[in-house]
Parts: structure tokens; sequence; C-alpha cells
């Protein structure tokens, strides 16, 4: 029995609607767990509801679905929801795969231990670096961040490594698309930004002396591979009440010697 051309398309449409539907409802459980962050690990509701611009009743459907499969957990104390350990498990294999993190580990627990503050290893998105491996200070006043924490303000140090590799125009695109975080980013001081980038490419390393956090430090060096393109990004980061401005320079050095063993170790060209 032939179908009516009628009916085809209706059952057409029908499917296309039905994937468009499935890809939104993806779309919207990305955005929901990426309301969680390292400020701010426990939300609820209301507040993810708002952030995404769904309904109440829309976001608690999804975090229920997300919660079956651990990738969220509801807080015991206060009944809000935070990231579950389901996601350590969807990461893993990815993590796992990356030469750099192998490779970077010996490294960055060596550099750990010389200075005696947190080491990290992140990677670039094309618009924010993440961390993906991490060792921490054995001190008790320190500075870490969870795995997978994403970085976007400009004057971050890793971002800063990362977008001095960029070309000049797209950095600046990124940061006047608001894609890359900068405090009031008008032309002049955008301008002054790219020339902070070329002296981050030729000095090799990039530093944050409480720029995104008035109690942080932070000092990144780049990882290149065997065609001299940078691959990731080593970081340490430190109290500031214990890093003097002549410590920093220590620290960049050490950081840059990491960055540049781990290169040699990947078979990578460092920088002429």
């Amino acid at each position: 029995m032939n179908r009516h051309p009628d009916n085809v398309a209706a059952n057409g449409s029908e499917s296309a609607n039905g994937d468009s539907r499935g890809a939104s409802v993806l779309v919207n459980a990305i955005a929901v767990l990426r309301c969680f962050s390292v400020d701010e690990p426990l939300l609820g509701v209301t507040e993810i509801a708002s952030r995404v611009g769904l309904h109440k009743s829309t976001v608690s459907r999804i975090l229920s679905t997300l919660e079956q499969e651990d990738l969220v957990e509801r807080d015991e104390t206060s009944r809000r929801f935070k990231l579950g350990l389901g996601l350590i498990g969807v990461a893993g294999p990815l993590l796992a795969e990356l030469d750099e993190r192998r490779v970077a580990y010996p490294v960055l627990r060596e550099l750990t231990e010389r200075t005696q503050e947190t080491s990290a290893l992140l990677t670039w998105t094309g618009s924010s670096s993440v961390c993906v491996e991490q060792i921490p200070s054995p001190q008790q006043v320190k500075h870490t961040s969870p795995l997978g924490t994403r970085y976007n303000t400009a004057l971050s140090a890793s971002v800063q490594v990362f977008l001095a590799a960029e070309d000049p125009e797209r950095a600046r695109a990124l940061i006047t698309s608001g894609v890359i975080e900068y405090p009031s980013p008008t032309p002049a001081r955008i301008d002054e930004f790219i020339e902070r980038l070329k002296t981050v490419a030729t000095e090799g390393h990039a530093s944050n002396y409480g720029e995104t956090s008035m109690d942080e430090v932070g000092v990144a060096a780049p990882i290149h591979d065997h065609r001299g393109s940078i691959v990731a990004a080593v970081m340490l980061a430190a109290p500031r009440y214990r890093t003097t401005a002549e410590h920093l320079q220590l620290l960049a050095e050490a950081c840059r010697a990491a960055a540049a063993q781990i290169t040699v170790r990947m078979g990578g060209l460092p920088p002429k």
C-alpha cells in the first residue's frame, strides 16, 4: 500500500520535531550542569531555573534525571544540589587518554615538592582553560581547584598563556564578545592587554598577582607539541600573603622549567 505524500511529510515532520525536542532536553541538561562552579558548588532549583531561563518544574525534572544517573546529588544538610561522583566516571576515560596528563603527573609532583605550592595542568577549549590534573600543596593554607574547573577570565595566568598563542585579532574578538571576561573592556584597555600578551609570549610565562582574586597568585607556562604549538599549560597557585614579587619570579622560573620538561618528555619542541 502506497503512503500518501502528505502523510510522509507529516511523519517526517514528527520525527524532526522529536529529534529537536531530544536535542533541546540535552542542551538544557548541560546548561544545568554548567551552573555549578567552584565558587557556588551548591544550588537550589530556583537559583538554577533563573540562570538557565527555564521553569522550575522543568529544572526539577532535569535534576531528578541527573540524580538518578549520579551526575548530581543532594547535600544532606541544605538539601540543595551539587555535582555527583558520576561525572568522574564520564570524564575518566577522557582524562586517562590525555597524553599530556600522563606525562605531566610526575613533573607536577616534583614541582609541588620543590615549590611547596599547588601545581596544575590545564588544557584549552578555544575559549577557556580547563584543569585536568592537580597536585595540592602540602601546606595547610593553599589554593586548589577541582578537576574540570574552567577559567575564562582574561587575567587568569593560564588563560593569558593560551591567548598569547592565539592570533591577536581572535584574542581581541573573544574579549570584545564577552566570551573571555575582562574588566572594563574598552578598546584602549584591550589594546593594553594585547600588548601584555606579546610580553607573555616573549617571556614564556604569565602571572596573575591577585588580579582575579586578591588572595591568590598564579603563574603559568606553556607546554608545546612536536610542531611547536601550545597544547597545555603548567600552573602554580599560591596564597598571596606568602608570595612576594621576588618569590613570584622564582615560581615563574620553576613553572617554565617544568613546562619545558613536559614538552621534552612529549617529544615536543621548546620555544626558541
